[in-house]
Protein backbone atom coordinates (compact mmCIF):
# COMPACT_ATOMS: atom_id res chain seq x y z
CA UNK A 1 0.00 0.00 0.00
CA UNK A 2 1.49 3.32 -1.05
CA UNK A 3 2.12 5.91 1.63
CA UNK A 4 0.80 9.45 1.40
CA UNK A 5 2.35 12.15 3.57
CA UNK A 6 4.25 11.58 6.79
CA UNK A 7 3.46 8.59 8.98
CA UNK A 8 3.23 8.57 12.76
CA UNK A 9 6.48 6.57 12.91
CA UNK A 10 8.28 9.09 10.68
CA UNK A 11 6.99 11.97 12.77
CA UNK A 12 8.11 10.32 16.01
CA UNK A 13 11.59 9.63 14.64
CA UNK A 14 11.98 13.20 13.46
CA UNK A 15 10.95 14.45 16.89
CA UNK A 16 13.29 12.02 18.67
CA UNK A 17 16.18 13.24 16.51
CA UNK A 18 15.41 16.77 17.71
CA UNK A 19 15.72 15.44 21.26
CA UNK A 20 19.25 14.30 20.39
CA UNK A 21 18.55 10.59 19.96
CA UNK A 22 21.21 8.97 17.75
CA UNK A 23 20.34 5.29 18.10
CA UNK A 24 17.41 3.00 18.78
CA UNK A 25 18.18 -0.53 19.96
CA UNK A 26 15.80 -3.35 19.21
CA UNK A 27 14.64 -6.49 17.44
CA UNK A 28 12.38 -6.38 14.39
CA UNK A 29 8.81 -7.64 14.83
CA UNK A 30 5.64 -7.33 12.80
CA UNK A 31 3.88 -4.97 15.23
CA UNK A 32 6.70 -2.45 14.65
CA UNK A 33 6.98 -2.75 10.87
CA UNK A 34 5.83 0.85 10.47
CA UNK A 35 8.64 2.02 12.74
CA UNK A 36 11.21 -0.21 11.03
CA UNK A 37 10.13 1.10 7.62
CA UNK A 38 10.52 4.67 8.87
CA UNK A 39 13.95 3.92 10.35
CA UNK A 40 15.08 2.49 7.02
CA UNK A 41 13.96 5.66 5.23
CA UNK A 42 16.04 8.16 7.19
CA UNK A 43 19.63 8.56 8.37
CA UNK A 44 19.35 10.73 11.49
CA UNK A 45 18.78 7.80 13.88
CA UNK A 46 20.59 4.49 13.51
CA UNK A 47 18.75 1.27 14.25
CA UNK A 48 20.95 -1.19 16.14
CA UNK A 49 19.55 -4.66 15.48
CA UNK A 50 20.18 -6.91 18.49
CA UNK A 51 19.73 -10.64 18.83
CA UNK A 52 17.53 -10.38 21.92
CA UNK A 53 15.31 -7.62 23.27
CA UNK A 54 16.91 -7.73 26.72
CA UNK A 55 20.22 -6.80 25.08
CA UNK A 56 18.50 -3.88 23.37
CA UNK A 57 17.15 -2.60 26.68
CA UNK A 58 20.53 -3.12 28.39
CA UNK A 59 22.20 -1.08 25.64
CA UNK A 60 19.66 1.72 25.98
CA UNK A 61 20.16 1.74 29.75
CA UNK A 62 23.95 1.78 29.43
CA UNK A 63 23.83 4.65 26.92
CA UNK A 64 21.61 6.67 29.26
CA UNK A 65 23.95 6.00 32.20
CA UNK A 66 27.01 7.03 30.21
CA UNK A 67 25.61 10.16 28.57
CA UNK A 68 22.82 11.35 30.85
CA UNK A 69 20.71 11.61 27.70
CA UNK A 70 17.78 9.55 26.52
CA UNK A 71 18.28 5.87 25.69
CA UNK A 72 15.67 4.34 23.38
CA UNK A 73 14.78 0.71 22.75
CA UNK A 74 12.02 -0.95 20.76
CA UNK A 75 10.32 -4.31 20.49
CA UNK A 76 7.21 -5.90 19.07
CA UNK A 77 4.17 -6.75 21.17
CA UNK A 78 3.82 -9.75 23.48
CA UNK A 79 7.10 -11.65 23.93
CA UNK A 80 9.12 -8.80 22.44
CA UNK A 81 7.84 -6.30 24.99
CA UNK A 82 8.21 -8.86 27.77
CA UNK A 83 11.84 -9.49 26.86
CA UNK A 84 12.62 -5.79 27.34
CA UNK A 85 11.69 -5.92 31.01
CA UNK A 86 15.03 -6.98 32.45
CA UNK A 87 16.83 -4.05 30.85
CA UNK A 88 14.04 -1.66 31.80
CA UNK A 89 14.35 -2.92 35.37
CA UNK A 90 18.04 -2.06 35.29
CA UNK A 91 17.34 1.46 34.00
CA UNK A 92 14.57 1.96 36.58
CA UNK A 93 16.75 0.81 39.50
CA UNK A 94 19.69 3.02 38.48
CA UNK A 95 17.55 6.02 37.44
CA UNK A 96 18.62 6.00 33.80
CA UNK A 97 16.33 7.88 31.38
CA UNK A 98 15.09 5.26 28.92
CA UNK A 99 12.14 5.29 26.54
CA UNK A 100 10.70 1.98 25.34
CA UNK A 101 8.67 2.07 22.11
CA UNK A 102 6.67 -1.11 21.58
CA UNK A 103 4.26 -2.27 18.96
CA UNK A 104 0.74 -3.22 19.95
CA UNK A 105 -2.21 -5.06 18.42
CA UNK A 106 -4.19 -3.17 15.77
CA UNK A 107 -6.60 -0.64 17.25
CA UNK A 108 -9.65 -2.79 16.47
CA UNK A 109 -8.09 -5.84 18.20
CA UNK A 110 -6.98 -4.29 21.50
CA UNK A 111 -8.53 -6.17 24.41
CA UNK A 112 -9.37 -9.21 22.34
CA UNK A 113 -7.80 -12.66 22.07
CA UNK A 114 -5.55 -11.37 19.28
CA UNK A 115 -2.24 -13.31 19.22
CA UNK A 116 0.43 -11.82 21.49
CA UNK A 117 -1.90 -9.16 22.91
CA UNK A 118 -1.31 -8.12 26.50
CA UNK A 119 -2.10 -4.93 28.36
CA UNK A 120 1.37 -3.44 28.13
CA UNK A 121 0.63 -0.60 30.53
CA UNK A 122 0.05 -3.21 33.24
CA UNK A 123 3.14 -5.11 32.08
CA UNK A 124 5.58 -2.20 32.55
CA UNK A 125 3.87 -0.62 35.56
CA UNK A 126 6.53 -1.64 38.13
CA UNK A 127 9.25 0.07 36.09
CA UNK A 128 7.74 2.92 34.08
CA UNK A 129 7.10 6.37 35.56
CA UNK A 130 4.84 7.00 32.55
CA UNK A 131 3.22 4.58 30.11
CA UNK A 132 0.52 5.23 27.53
CA UNK A 133 -1.04 3.54 24.53
CA UNK A 134 -1.44 5.70 21.46
CA UNK A 135 -5.10 5.87 20.46
CA UNK A 136 -4.99 8.49 17.70
CA UNK A 137 -2.36 9.71 15.23
CA UNK A 138 -3.11 13.27 16.36
CA UNK A 139 -1.90 12.47 19.89
CA UNK A 140 1.49 11.05 18.86
CA UNK A 141 3.58 14.15 19.56
CA UNK A 142 1.79 14.95 22.80
CA UNK A 143 2.42 11.47 24.19
CA UNK A 144 6.01 11.42 22.94
CA UNK A 145 6.70 14.80 24.51
CA UNK A 146 5.26 13.61 27.82
CA UNK A 147 7.26 10.37 27.73
CA UNK A 148 10.58 12.05 26.89
CA UNK A 149 10.05 14.91 29.32
CA UNK A 150 9.25 12.50 32.14
CA UNK A 151 12.23 10.27 31.36
CA UNK A 152 14.71 13.13 31.29
CA UNK A 153 13.13 15.22 34.03
CA UNK A 154 12.76 12.39 36.51
CA UNK A 155 15.61 10.19 35.27
CA UNK A 156 13.12 7.40 34.81
CA UNK A 157 11.85 4.73 32.44
CA UNK A 158 8.91 5.67 30.24
CA UNK A 159 6.97 3.67 27.67
CA UNK A 160 4.73 4.16 24.68
CA UNK A 161 2.87 1.33 22.98
CA UNK A 162 1.69 2.04 19.45
CA UNK A 163 -0.87 -0.12 17.62
CA UNK A 164 0.72 -1.49 14.46
CA UNK A 165 -1.79 0.27 12.20
CA UNK A 166 -1.12 3.64 13.83
CA UNK A 167 2.64 3.45 13.25
CA UNK A 168 1.78 3.54 9.54
CA UNK A 169 -1.14 5.98 9.77
CA UNK A 170 -0.79 9.46 8.27
CA UNK A 171 0.17 12.17 10.72
CA UNK A 172 -0.91 15.77 10.17
CA UNK A 173 1.25 17.30 12.95
CA UNK A 174 4.68 18.75 12.36
CA UNK A 175 7.79 18.15 14.50
CA UNK A 176 8.10 20.73 17.24
CA UNK A 177 11.39 22.61 17.28
CA UNK A 178 12.91 22.44 20.72
CA UNK A 179 13.10 25.73 22.61
CA UNK A 180 16.42 27.23 23.55
CA UNK A 181 16.71 26.22 27.19
CA UNK A 182 18.87 28.27 29.50
CA UNK A 183 19.72 26.06 32.43
CA UNK A 184 20.62 28.18 35.42
CA UNK A 185 22.51 26.88 38.40
CA UNK A 186 20.61 26.41 41.61
CA UNK A 187 21.00 29.42 43.88
CA UNK A 188 23.06 28.27 46.84
CA UNK A 189 24.76 30.62 49.26
CA UNK A 190 26.66 30.10 52.47
CA UNK A 191 23.54 31.32 54.27
CA UNK A 192 21.26 28.79 52.57
CA UNK A 193 23.69 25.98 53.42
CA UNK A 194 24.34 27.26 56.93
CA UNK A 195 22.54 24.38 58.65
CA UNK A 196 24.54 21.81 56.67
CA UNK A 197 27.81 23.61 57.36
CA UNK A 198 26.98 23.77 61.06
CA UNK A 199 26.46 20.01 61.21
CA UNK A 200 29.73 19.48 59.34
CA UNK A 201 31.60 21.77 61.74
CA UNK A 202 30.42 19.61 64.63
CA UNK A 203 32.30 16.63 63.22
CA UNK A 204 35.20 14.98 64.97
CA UNK A 205 35.30 12.00 62.59
CA UNK A 206 34.03 13.24 59.18
CA UNK A 207 33.65 11.04 56.13
CA UNK A 208 32.57 11.63 52.53
CA UNK A 209 30.88 8.93 50.48
CA UNK A 210 31.04 9.86 46.79
CA UNK A 211 29.46 8.38 43.68
CA UNK A 212 29.13 8.95 39.95
CA UNK A 213 26.86 11.94 40.56
CA UNK A 214 29.93 13.84 41.78
CA UNK A 215 31.83 13.31 38.52
CA UNK A 216 31.64 17.02 37.68
CA UNK A 217 33.00 18.05 41.06
CA UNK A 218 36.13 15.96 41.58
CA UNK A 219 38.39 18.92 42.41
CA UNK A 220 35.79 20.41 44.73
CA UNK A 221 35.48 17.02 46.44
CA UNK A 222 39.21 16.97 47.06
CA UNK A 223 39.20 20.56 48.34
CA UNK A 224 36.33 19.86 50.71
CA UNK A 225 38.05 16.76 52.08
CA UNK A 226 41.17 18.83 52.75
CA UNK A 227 39.23 21.65 54.45
CA UNK A 228 37.13 19.26 56.51
CA UNK A 229 39.82 16.69 57.29
CA UNK A 230 37.63 13.91 55.95
CA UNK A 231 38.31 10.52 54.47
CA UNK A 232 36.73 9.81 51.08
CA UNK A 233 35.04 6.50 50.33
CA UNK A 234 33.56 5.72 46.93
CA UNK A 235 30.72 3.66 45.58
CA UNK A 236 31.67 1.57 42.56
CA UNK A 237 30.51 4.39 40.27
CA UNK A 238 32.62 6.91 42.18
CA UNK A 239 35.94 5.09 41.98
CA UNK A 240 38.57 7.11 40.13
CA UNK A 241 37.01 10.52 40.89
CA UNK A 242 39.85 11.38 43.26
CA UNK A 243 43.41 10.36 42.49
CA UNK A 244 44.65 7.42 44.50
CA UNK A 245 47.67 9.38 45.74
CA UNK A 246 45.38 11.69 47.73
CA UNK A 247 45.79 10.92 51.46
CA UNK A 248 42.01 11.31 51.81
CA UNK A 249 41.05 8.64 49.22
CA UNK A 250 40.36 5.31 50.94
CA UNK A 251 38.81 3.61 47.86
CA UNK A 252 35.59 1.58 47.90
CA UNK A 253 33.16 0.60 50.60
CA UNK A 254 30.89 -2.40 50.87
CA UNK A 255 31.36 -5.82 49.32
CA UNK A 256 34.51 -5.61 47.24
CA UNK A 257 35.69 -2.32 48.73
CA UNK A 258 38.59 -1.56 51.04
CA UNK A 259 38.17 -4.33 53.65
CA UNK A 260 39.69 -2.16 56.36
CA UNK A 261 37.49 0.87 55.75
CA UNK A 262 34.20 -0.46 57.08
CA UNK A 263 35.25 -0.45 60.74
CA UNK A 264 36.59 3.07 60.37
CA UNK A 265 33.47 4.27 58.55
CA UNK A 266 31.25 2.92 61.32
CA UNK A 267 32.96 5.36 63.69
CA UNK A 268 32.18 8.41 61.56
CA UNK A 269 30.03 10.99 63.35
CA UNK A 270 29.11 13.10 60.29
CA UNK A 271 28.81 11.71 56.74
CA UNK A 272 28.36 13.69 53.53
CA UNK A 273 26.90 11.74 50.59
CA UNK A 274 27.81 13.38 47.29
CA UNK A 275 26.22 11.99 44.13
CA UNK A 276 25.39 8.55 45.44
CA UNK A 277 22.53 6.64 47.02
CA UNK A 278 24.85 3.82 48.07
CA UNK A 279 24.45 2.99 51.77
CA UNK A 280 25.60 -0.61 52.21
CA UNK A 281 24.07 -2.18 55.30
CA UNK A 282 26.67 -3.64 57.61
CA UNK A 283 29.38 -1.24 56.46
CA UNK A 284 27.93 2.09 57.58
CA UNK A 285 27.62 3.99 60.88
CA UNK A 286 24.39 3.56 62.81
CA UNK A 287 24.23 6.93 64.57
CA UNK A 288 26.10 9.39 62.33
CA UNK A 289 24.50 12.64 61.20
CA UNK A 290 24.02 12.28 57.43
CA UNK A 291 23.89 15.05 54.82
CA UNK A 292 23.00 14.08 51.27
CA UNK A 293 23.41 16.04 48.03
CA UNK A 294 21.30 14.87 45.09
CA UNK A 295 19.54 16.73 42.26
CA UNK A 296 16.56 14.40 42.58
CA UNK A 297 16.36 14.18 46.34
CA UNK A 298 12.58 13.89 46.33
CA UNK A 299 12.89 10.62 44.37
CA UNK A 300 15.36 8.89 46.63
CA UNK A 301 13.78 5.82 48.18
CA UNK A 302 16.88 4.16 49.58
CA UNK A 303 16.91 3.51 53.33
CA UNK A 304 19.41 6.20 54.31
CA UNK A 305 18.99 8.02 57.66
CA UNK A 306 19.38 11.51 56.15
CA UNK A 307 19.22 14.48 58.52
CA UNK A 308 19.70 17.18 55.87
CA UNK A 309 18.92 16.69 52.19
CA UNK A 310 20.24 19.21 49.67
CA UNK A 311 18.48 19.17 46.30
CA UNK A 312 21.15 20.19 43.82
CA UNK A 313 24.19 19.11 41.88
CA UNK A 314 27.41 18.28 43.66
CA UNK A 315 29.32 20.85 41.60
CA UNK A 316 26.90 23.57 42.79
CA UNK A 317 27.06 22.67 46.47
CA UNK A 318 30.55 21.36 47.28
CA UNK A 319 32.50 24.58 46.54
CA UNK A 320 30.28 26.56 48.93
CA UNK A 321 30.57 23.96 51.66
CA UNK A 322 34.35 23.92 51.22
CA UNK A 323 34.50 27.71 51.59
CA UNK A 324 32.25 27.53 54.66
CA UNK A 325 34.74 25.19 56.33
CA UNK A 326 37.79 27.40 55.86
CA UNK A 327 39.54 27.55 59.23
CA UNK A 328 37.78 24.39 60.49
CA UNK A 329 39.83 22.72 63.20
CA UNK A 330 40.63 19.32 61.71
CA UNK A 331 41.37 16.24 63.78
CA UNK A 332 44.93 15.13 63.13
CA UNK A 333 44.22 11.82 64.87
CA UNK A 334 41.29 11.08 62.52
CA UNK A 335 43.37 11.85 59.43
CA UNK A 336 46.17 9.66 60.78
CA UNK A 337 43.73 6.80 61.14
CA UNK A 338 42.42 7.40 57.60
CA UNK A 339 45.99 7.27 56.26
CA UNK A 340 46.70 4.08 58.21
CA UNK A 341 43.65 2.38 56.68
CA UNK A 342 44.63 3.62 53.22
CA UNK A 343 48.23 2.40 53.52
CA UNK A 344 47.27 -0.94 55.03
CA UNK A 345 44.94 -1.68 52.13
CA UNK A 346 47.38 -0.42 49.49
CA UNK A 347 50.02 -2.86 50.78
CA UNK A 348 47.58 -5.76 50.96
CA UNK A 349 46.14 -4.98 47.52
CA UNK A 350 49.61 -5.04 45.99
CA UNK A 351 50.32 -8.40 47.63
CA UNK A 352 47.01 -9.89 46.46
CA UNK A 353 47.65 -8.71 42.92
CA UNK A 354 50.92 -10.63 42.88
CA UNK A 355 49.32 -13.98 43.72
CA UNK A 356 50.84 -16.65 41.51
CA UNK A 357 49.33 -19.82 40.11
CA UNK A 358 47.21 -21.32 37.36
CA UNK A 359 44.25 -21.27 36.99
CA UNK A 360 44.77 -17.59 37.70
CA UNK A 361 43.74 -15.97 40.95
CA UNK A 362 41.11 -13.22 40.31
CA UNK A 363 43.27 -10.61 42.09
CA UNK A 364 46.11 -11.37 39.68
CA UNK A 365 43.75 -10.82 36.74
CA UNK A 366 42.77 -7.41 38.11
CA UNK A 367 46.42 -6.45 38.52
CA UNK A 368 47.07 -7.41 34.90
CA UNK A 369 44.09 -5.29 33.81
CA UNK A 370 45.11 -2.19 35.70
CA UNK A 371 48.55 -2.47 34.12
CA UNK A 372 47.25 -2.79 30.57
CA UNK A 373 43.91 -0.98 30.27
CA UNK A 374 44.06 2.62 29.05
CA UNK A 375 43.73 5.19 31.87
CA UNK A 376 40.71 6.79 30.16
CA UNK A 377 39.02 3.54 29.08
CA UNK A 378 35.37 2.66 29.63
CA UNK A 379 34.92 -0.46 31.75
CA UNK A 380 31.64 -2.36 31.39
CA UNK A 381 31.11 -4.72 34.30
CA UNK A 382 28.84 -7.70 34.38
CA UNK A 383 27.26 -8.79 37.65
CA UNK A 384 28.84 -11.62 39.59
CA UNK A 385 32.15 -12.60 41.09
CA UNK A 386 33.90 -10.48 38.46
CA UNK A 387 32.23 -7.35 39.89
CA UNK A 388 33.46 -7.72 43.45
CA UNK A 389 36.99 -8.71 42.45
CA UNK A 390 37.16 -5.70 40.13
CA UNK A 391 35.93 -3.45 42.92
CA UNK A 392 38.41 -4.96 45.33
CA UNK A 393 41.64 -5.10 43.35
CA UNK A 394 41.39 -2.97 40.20
CA UNK A 395 43.22 0.29 40.93
CA UNK A 396 41.05 2.67 38.98
CA UNK A 397 42.51 5.82 37.46
CA UNK A 398 40.40 7.99 35.16
CA UNK A 399 38.43 5.09 33.72
CA UNK A 400 34.66 5.37 33.45
CA UNK A 401 32.73 2.40 34.83
CA UNK A 402 29.24 1.34 33.76
CA UNK A 403 27.46 -1.47 35.57
CA UNK A 404 24.12 -2.72 36.86
CA UNK A 405 24.06 -1.04 40.25
CA UNK A 406 20.83 -1.81 42.08
CA UNK A 407 19.18 -4.26 39.65
CA UNK A 408 22.36 -6.34 39.57
CA UNK A 409 21.49 -8.37 36.52
CA UNK A 410 23.79 -10.84 34.90
CA UNK A 411 24.30 -10.35 31.18
CA UNK A 412 24.80 -6.57 31.37
CA UNK A 413 28.52 -6.39 30.57
CA UNK A 414 28.62 -7.22 26.85
CA UNK A 415 25.61 -5.03 25.89
CA UNK A 416 26.97 -2.15 27.97
CA UNK A 417 30.37 -2.41 26.27
CA UNK A 418 28.75 -2.30 22.82
CA UNK A 419 26.70 0.76 23.77
CA UNK A 420 29.79 2.44 25.23
CA UNK A 421 31.69 1.96 21.98
CA UNK A 422 28.83 3.41 19.95
CA UNK A 423 28.68 6.41 22.29
CA UNK A 424 32.47 6.90 22.47
CA UNK A 425 34.04 5.31 19.38
CA UNK A 426 37.47 6.78 20.16
CA UNK A 427 37.64 5.30 23.67
CA UNK A 428 39.05 1.92 24.57
CA UNK A 429 36.16 -0.19 25.87
CA UNK A 430 36.68 -3.30 28.00
CA UNK A 431 33.97 -5.61 29.34
CA UNK A 432 34.89 -7.60 32.44
CA UNK A 433 32.49 -10.53 32.64
CA UNK A 434 32.03 -13.90 34.23
CA UNK A 435 31.42 -17.04 32.23
CA UNK A 436 27.88 -17.29 33.60
CA UNK A 437 26.93 -13.72 32.71
CA UNK A 438 28.41 -13.93 29.23
CA UNK A 439 26.46 -17.08 28.41
CA UNK A 440 23.20 -15.18 28.93
CA UNK A 441 23.95 -12.90 25.95
CA UNK A 442 26.24 -15.02 23.77
CA UNK A 443 24.14 -14.52 20.64
CA UNK A 444 24.91 -10.81 20.74
CA UNK A 445 28.58 -11.41 20.11
CA UNK A 446 27.31 -11.21 16.54
CA UNK A 447 25.91 -7.73 17.17
CA UNK A 448 29.42 -6.48 17.87
CA UNK A 449 30.58 -8.21 14.68
CA UNK A 450 27.74 -6.74 12.63
CA UNK A 451 28.57 -3.18 13.64
CA UNK A 452 32.36 -3.57 13.74
CA UNK A 453 32.62 -2.63 17.41
CA UNK A 454 36.22 -2.64 18.58
CA UNK A 455 35.68 -3.85 22.14
CA UNK A 456 37.53 -6.34 24.31
CA UNK A 457 35.67 -8.83 26.48
CA UNK A 458 37.67 -10.36 29.34
CA UNK A 459 36.09 -13.56 30.64
CA UNK A 460 36.80 -14.80 34.14
CA UNK A 461 36.15 -18.45 33.36
CA UNK A 462 35.95 -20.64 36.45
CA UNK A 463 33.16 -22.92 35.24
CA UNK A 464 30.99 -21.86 38.14
CA UNK A 465 28.45 -19.36 39.43
CA UNK A 466 31.09 -18.62 42.04
CA UNK A 467 29.31 -15.78 43.85
CA UNK A 468 26.38 -18.10 44.52
CA UNK A 469 28.74 -20.88 45.58
CA UNK A 470 30.35 -18.52 48.11
CA UNK A 471 27.02 -17.34 49.51
CA UNK A 472 25.73 -20.89 49.84
CA UNK A 473 28.92 -21.73 51.73
CA UNK A 474 28.40 -18.83 54.13
CA UNK A 475 24.86 -20.03 54.79
CA UNK A 476 26.06 -23.57 55.35
CA UNK A 477 23.61 -24.65 52.66
CA UNK A 478 23.93 -27.28 49.99
CA UNK A 479 23.95 -26.16 46.37
CA UNK A 480 23.07 -27.55 42.98
CA UNK A 481 23.14 -26.04 39.50
CA UNK A 482 26.12 -23.81 40.23
CA UNK A 483 28.57 -25.68 37.99
CA UNK A 484 28.48 -24.40 34.43
CA UNK A 485 28.61 -26.29 31.17
CA UNK A 486 30.78 -23.89 29.22
CA UNK A 487 31.51 -23.81 25.51
CA UNK A 488 34.99 -23.20 24.21
CA UNK A 489 34.74 -19.40 24.32
CA UNK A 490 37.73 -18.96 22.01
CA UNK A 491 36.30 -21.15 19.26
CA UNK A 492 32.83 -19.68 19.70
CA UNK A 493 34.11 -16.09 19.51
CA UNK A 494 36.18 -16.91 16.43
CA UNK A 495 33.12 -18.47 14.81
CA UNK A 496 31.38 -15.12 15.38
CA UNK A 497 34.16 -13.22 13.64
CA UNK A 498 36.02 -12.13 16.77
CA UNK A 499 39.72 -12.43 17.54
CA UNK A 500 40.10 -14.63 20.61
CA UNK A 501 42.92 -15.44 23.00
CA UNK A 502 43.58 -17.70 25.97
CA UNK A 503 46.66 -17.20 28.18
CA UNK A 504 48.29 -20.45 29.24
CA UNK A 505 49.80 -19.15 32.49
CA UNK A 506 49.65 -16.16 34.82
CA UNK A 507 52.88 -14.88 33.23
CA UNK A 508 51.12 -14.63 29.86
CA UNK A 509 48.30 -12.39 31.15
CA UNK A 510 49.72 -8.97 30.32
CA UNK A 511 51.09 -9.86 26.88
CA UNK A 512 47.83 -11.54 25.85
CA UNK A 513 45.74 -8.65 27.16
CA UNK A 514 47.92 -6.16 25.30
CA UNK A 515 47.46 -8.16 22.11
CA UNK A 516 43.70 -8.25 22.52
CA UNK A 517 43.37 -4.59 23.50
CA UNK A 518 45.27 -3.50 20.40
CA UNK A 519 43.46 -5.77 17.95
CA UNK A 520 41.19 -4.37 15.26
CA UNK A 521 37.57 -5.34 15.76
CA UNK A 522 36.05 -7.20 18.69
CA UNK A 523 38.33 -9.41 20.76
CA UNK A 524 37.82 -11.84 23.62
CA UNK A 525 40.26 -13.09 26.27
CA UNK A 526 39.25 -16.34 27.96
CA UNK A 527 41.11 -16.62 31.28
CA UNK A 528 41.03 -19.85 33.25
CA UNK A 529 40.22 -18.46 36.68
CA UNK A 530 40.72 -20.07 40.08
CA UNK A 531 37.59 -20.79 42.12
CA UNK A 532 38.55 -18.52 45.01
CA UNK A 533 36.24 -17.75 47.91
CA UNK A 534 35.69 -14.01 47.97
CA UNK A 535 36.84 -12.85 51.42
CA UNK A 536 34.08 -10.27 51.98
CA UNK A 537 31.16 -12.53 51.04
CA UNK A 538 28.05 -11.75 53.07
Amino acid sequence: MAKTGQTVAELMLHQLSLYGVKRIYGVVGDATFGLIDALAGQDEIEFIACKHESTAAFMASAEAKLTGGLGVCTATMGPGATNLLNGLGDAHADRAPVLALTGQAPTDKIGTAFPQFINQQDLVKPFAAYSANLASPDAALDLLEKAVGTALGQRAVTHLSVPKDLFMANASAKPRPLPDVIEGASVFTEESLESAAAVMKSAKRPMILAGSGAAGAAQDLQKLAESWGAGILASLGGKGLVEDDSPHMLQGIGEGGNPHASDLFKEADVVLLAGTTWWPEGHVPTDARVIQIDPHFNQIEKNIPVEIGITGKAEEVLPILADSLEGFSRSDDWMRRCRDVKEKWATQNEQEGGTEGFPVHPSRIMRALDRTVAPDAVLALDTGDNTVWTNRNFRQKNQTTVFSGYWRTMGFGLPAAMAAKLVSPDKQVVAIVGDGGLQMVLADLLTATRYGLNITVVVLNNGSLQMEVDKLKVLGAKGTGTDLTNPDFVKLAEACGWKAFRPGSDDELEPVLEQALHSDGPSLVDIRTAREFFPETE
